[in-house]
């Protein structure tokens, strides 16, 4: 978990990290309060932000799902940090957080329309539209994950089946990468030198570089992954009519191993091919710290 202090220009003058609890619940609520508070021995604060993975409340206060963290739904997180060291905070979806950092500060400074995808464990999304963040009626706006790209297809974390995260997220890549090694292991072993020489040893970073210095495997398991990236973003692009597609995440470090499949997809499953205008897809600009910039200028907001 990271805390920062930042400035009104986007500059974090101060960060703090600590170990996220695996039990989650109260003992990462502990854990946040004490970083809030860490941080507030050296700097006042007008205004305390929150950004976590998940579905928060249209109050901003509560987490109504938290898919990867334990104990945390349901759980009125703004209180809880309240209550242990009496700081007021509000808590924002990551993807949102992000978004807005990249809005704001990032890539897409200035952009009246702009979705943001988030390619991690899972697909985060957010949609900023006309110049504001896209929230919906309960706070749990575009949630771009948790769209059905295949019926009856790979289970998802959120119950159902076929979800756009099954496809084009991280964990899709190894699994990807994992069903090519399986139809032709002797093909794989550089592949698999990088981790403990196992599949399960495997981890994303590894496919990227490798791609990167030019394997195979790992190129076609970017590639595929691209492809579903870019045709979710071609449903998007007519549902929203974005100026700009940001994507984070750490597969971007694969660059145009990733975006070029990803335009290709894009433009073939577009319709009114040739007719509806295309965003911009670029890598997002600010890392790790979108997440803790954006949730520390909506908190100001």
């Amino acid at each position: 978990m990271l805390g920062g202090v930042v400035d009104e220009t986007g500059k974090i003058l101060r960060s703090h990290r600590r170990d996220t609890p695996p039990e989650g619940g109260a003992a990462l609520n502990q854990i946040i309060a004490d970083v809030i508070s860490e941080l507030l021995t050296t700097h006042d604060a007008e205004s305390i932000g929150i950004s976590a993975a998940g579905l928060v409340s249209s109050d901003r206060e509560t987490m109504l799902g938290a898919p990867n963290i334990k104990d945390w739904d349901g759980v009125n997180i703004a209180k809880s940090i309240f209550d242990i060291c009496g700081a007021r905070a509000i808590v924002e979806n990551d993807a949102n957080s992000a978004a807005w950092a990249e809005r704001v500060y990032g890539v897409g400074k200035g952009a009246e329309n702009l979705i943001m995808i988030t390619v991690g464990t899972g697909v985060g999304g957010a949609a900023i539209v006309d110049g504001n963040l896209l929230r919906g009626a309960n706070g749990t706006g575009a949630e771009f994950g948790h769209m059905k790209v295949v019926p009856g297809g790979e289970l998802c974390g959120c119950g159902i089946r076929g979800c756009f995260e099954k496809y084009s997220s991280g964990s899709a890549l190894m699994r990807h990468a994992r069903e090519a090694i399986n139809k032709d292991p002797t093909s794989a072993n550089g592949l698999l030198a990088r981790g403990n020489g196992t599949v399960e040893g495997l981890l994303g970073a590894h496919i990227t570089q490798a791609a990167c210095e030019g394997d195979q495997i790992a190129i076609n398991a970017l590639a595929t992954t691209g492809d579903w990236l870019g045709a979710g973003i071609a449903t998007l692009a007519m549902l929203f009519d974005p100026a700009i597609v940001v994507i984070g995440g750490g597969v971007v470090d694969a660059g145009e191993l990733l975006f070029e499949p990803a335009r290709k997809a894009m433009m073939r499953e577009m319709p009114f091919a040739g007719k509806h205008p295309v965003p911009k897809l670029v890598a997002a600009e600010l890392g790790n710290s979108a997440g803790l910039v954006g949730a520390a200028d909506l908190a100001r907001n």
